[in-house]
């Protein structure tokens, strides 16, 4: 079946919100656990996220009006439920934005000429991503579209290019001692509900394809952190550096981090705004410090007194984001099931009792406490 453009548009918002700076860190902590260890959290906590994605797609179909999480969360559960969810969802987002920032300043150093601070340019990042969020859902579509068309090919041209270096036997590694240190990054890097109700919006009108959008949006991540860790860890062993497209120091792998930070940037920021905007209902000035002053002085902060490095941004934000907000929204939607829109089924309706509700959140609960005390 052939599908237009509103449903790649829609399919590489999801994908775009959830490659970002999650990605860079993965060869380094698949290097340190073991590329074995790598790929079985990054199968069992992608399946995870699948079923999220679509619980959340779920509730998006059922409910009336637009809402961002938070506002689900209080139209089902009560108040309580939206402080938390929003707690989750902000700390997530806030913690993503933080490390592309930082990301985006030690990138752009790498490839500009001369000897210029990574806090300058992560300022100047900050500033076009502002200037950018002014454009709305159109350029939305346009720079996820392309944004993760780019990062694609980018990708499958390194890989390409480095097949033939690339060592097996890095492939076959396992490090019993290391074993669960992947759940918090590759946790954050498939973080991407967050989109899913603009998801909703974007594809409106053709809502029967809502299901398989978000199931390729969330497939196409995990298809390309494969690929992606497989040349690093491949080639370089354990000898992976926290931002891994700066381990080769070449221009290619140096834009590649740049694209997958740019797109997430963009469309978490759009999140933050619409949250402050439909579910808080604040003014223009509150949203605009909330999407973007807020985030620069925690950045500033952070570089200035040296408190928190790449990877660790990652990891907490990871376990504390994804199990705060993934098991609200397991819960949303199973309260949701009481409800219809428009009194219809909604196009995507998923088996979510409480035995699945309890595996996942004892799933998400153990990786938390692994993070912090593992």
């Amino acid at each position: 079946m052939k599908y237009n453009k509103k449903f790649w548009a829609t399919t590489f918002t999801l994908s775009g919100a959830t490659i970002g700076a999650g990605i860079l860190g993965l060869p380094y902590i698949f290097a340190k656990s073991g590329f074995l260890s790598g790929i079985f959290w990054l199968i069992v906590l992608g399946a995870v996220m699948l079923f999220i994605n679509l619980s959340i797609g779920e509730v998006t179909l059922r409910t009336k009006g637009k809402h961002q999480l938070s506002g689900y969360a209080k139209k089902y559960l009560g108040s309580w439920a939206q402080k938390l969810m929003f707690f989750g969802t902000m700390f997530g987002i806030y913690s993503a934005l933080l490390a592309y920032l930082i990301g985006e300043g030690e990138s752009l150093s790498k490839l500009l000429p001369g000897d210029i601070s990574p806090i300058y340019l992560g300022i100047g990042f900050w500033l076009v991503m502002t200037l950018l969020l002014r454009e709305g859902l159109k350029s939305l579509k346009k720079i996820e579209t392309y944004g993760v068309i780019a990062i694609t090919l980018i990708i499958l041209g390194l890989f390409i290019r480095f097949l033939p270096q690339i060592d097996s036997s890095n492939l076959l590694t396992f490090n019993s001692a290391n074993f669960a240190a992947p759940i918090g990054i590759v946790l954050f890097s498939l973080l991407g509900f967050t989109s899913i109700p603009e998801l909703r919006n974007e594809i409106k009108g053709q809502e029967k394809h809502l299901k398989k959008a978000i199931i390729i949006g969330t497939l196409i991540p995990i298809i390309l952190y494969i690929i992606f860790t497989s040349i690093f860890v491949g080639i370089l062993g354990k000898n992976v550096t926290e931002i891994a497209t700066l381990s080769f120091g070449g221009p290619a792998m140096t834009i590649l981090g740049i694209f997958t930070m740019l797109t997430s940037y963009f469309v978490l920021s759009f999140s933050i705004k619409d949250t402050f905007k439909y579910d808080l209902k604040t003014s223009k000035k509150i949203n605009f410090i909330a999407t973007s002053i807020i985030p620069l002085l925690i950045y500033i902060f952070l570089i200035i007194f040296d408190i928190f490095d790449f990877v660790t941004i990652l990891g907490i934000g990871g376990v504390i984001s994804g199990s705060v907000t993934g098991i609200l929204i397991l819960l949303t939607n199973k309260k949701s099931k009481n409800y219809t829109r428009n009194g219809k089924d909604p196009e995507i309706k998923v088996p979510n009792g409480w035995l699945m509700i309890g595996l996942i959140s004892l799933i998400l609960i153990s990786g938390t406490l692994i993070q912090f005390f593992g």
